[in-house]
């Protein structure tokens, strides 16, 4: 095998890991042409969709995490884990990279394991401003750790931290469309707000519900609202609304494949708190109410939340009340320009720029050495 730069990136399991590991390696590879970057992923995971179509080779590894609820299953993740460390294990060797990036997810737990055994300089990012499980335990065997959020010396030893940001998709920074162009290529009239809800990767329950049982209120506006449903719940909502007659100031969409003109349309986004999309909207200063998910380890996305609202850089609306109280909050902000303006004003100063190139700069670092 030649001397080319070799780099394995794993991890995934939703947009907030898989974003920024395409990132970096995409970052990796602008400044090293040569470089020969593979991903390992999780089997049945979306990074086995989402890696080759951003042009990257990905193996899987057939590996899960623990049932809380029922511990006999965790027979079979035991077996799992130890089938994984072995793939992980002969694959590390066959492709001998120079480093190993870990951004979460399961399988960057038994890849960055073996490589960090096999004496291979390892380096995991952690998004959230809660480290992950998963980050928590390699934290003692990376040599560094990249963080997005002031005060990680509580998860992780002080000196491997580095403060980076997280990388966002770099279509969302290029875009020169304008809001105009953006508003009329979504199908919608550039003389009214548009309001748009996104749930994630995978969708939001409670964000699609917060529309479903005010359709009449949208109805009778004159705010124009964009949901992205997510696929798992989007054949559910649009049996729904075709029994409703149709709302023309509505469009209810399962993916948006270019975030980049929908984030431009809008005047206002209402999104989950993961910490890859917070790091998205610091970065194109947009306004943006947030709905952590109550489902995620340590409550993570309300920390991410708070860290924002506290600096009055967004506002937050608990999971809870989110039906009751979202589209109220919604509506009165999109048509108060002012509040629109601050908050887009606030959030542009917690923007870290240029992360992934500052991550892969350091890898290519490491990798060299």
């Amino acid at each position: 095998m030649t001397d080319k730069l070799r780099i394995v990136i794993s991890g995934g399991g939703t947009g907030g890991h898989i974003f920024p590991a395409v990132s970096i390696a995409n970052a990796i590879r602008n400044k090293r042409p040569d470089a020969d970057i593979r991903f390992v992923g999780a089997l049945g995971r979306m990074e086995m969709k989402r890696v080759p179509a951003a042009g990257y080779e990905i193996l899987g590894l057939p590996i899960c995490g623990f049932d809380r609820k029922n511990l006999l299953k965790n027979i079979s993740v035991l077996f799992k884990i130890w089938k994984s460390q072995r793939i992980a294990k002969q694959f590390l060797k066959e492709f001998r990279p120079m480093a190993a990036v870990g951004v979460g997810g399961y399988a960057s737990g038994p890849t960055l394991n073996i490589a960090a055994s096999m004496g291979i300089p390892c380096l995991i990012q952690e998004q959230n401003s809660y480290a992950g499980v998963t980050n928590k335990l390699l934290a003692k065997k990376a040599e560094r750790i990249c963080v997005a959020y002031e005060g990680m010396e509580r998860f992780f030893p002080k000196e491997k931290i580095m403060l980076t940001g997280n990388p966002v998709r770099q279509s969302l920074l290029d875009t020169d469309i304008s809001r105009e162009d953006a508003i009329r290529a979504l199908g919608f009239d550039e003389s009214k707000p548009l309001i748009l809800l996104v749930g994630g990767s995978l969708g939001a329950r409670t964000i699609n519900e917060s529309i479903m049982q005010h359709l009449d209120r949208i109805e009778n506006s004159d705010i124009q609202v964009m949901l992205q449903t997510g696929s798992y719940y989007f054949d559910d909502i649009k049996k729904k609304l075709s029994e409703h007659k149709n709302i023309p100031n509505l469009k209810v969409v399962d993916f948006i494949s270019d975030m980049g003109t929908a984030y431009k349309a809008a005047d206002l986004v209402v999104s989950r708190a993961g910490a890859s999309s917070i790091s998205e909207f610091c970065l194109i200063g947009k306004p943006v109410i947030l709905v952590p998910s109550p489902n995620v380890a340590e409550d993570h996305q309300t920390k991410n939340a708070m860290a924002l609202a506290n600096n009055n850089a967004a506002l937050m609306v608990k999971d809870c009340c989110a039906t009751d109280k979202l589209l109220d909050l919604a509506f009165e902000t999109v048509r108060n320009e002012d509040k629109l303006a601050e908050l887009s004003s606030n959030i542009l100063k917690m923007a870290l720029p240029n992360s992934a190139d500052i991550i892969a700069d350091e890898v290519i670092k490491m990798a060299t050495r």
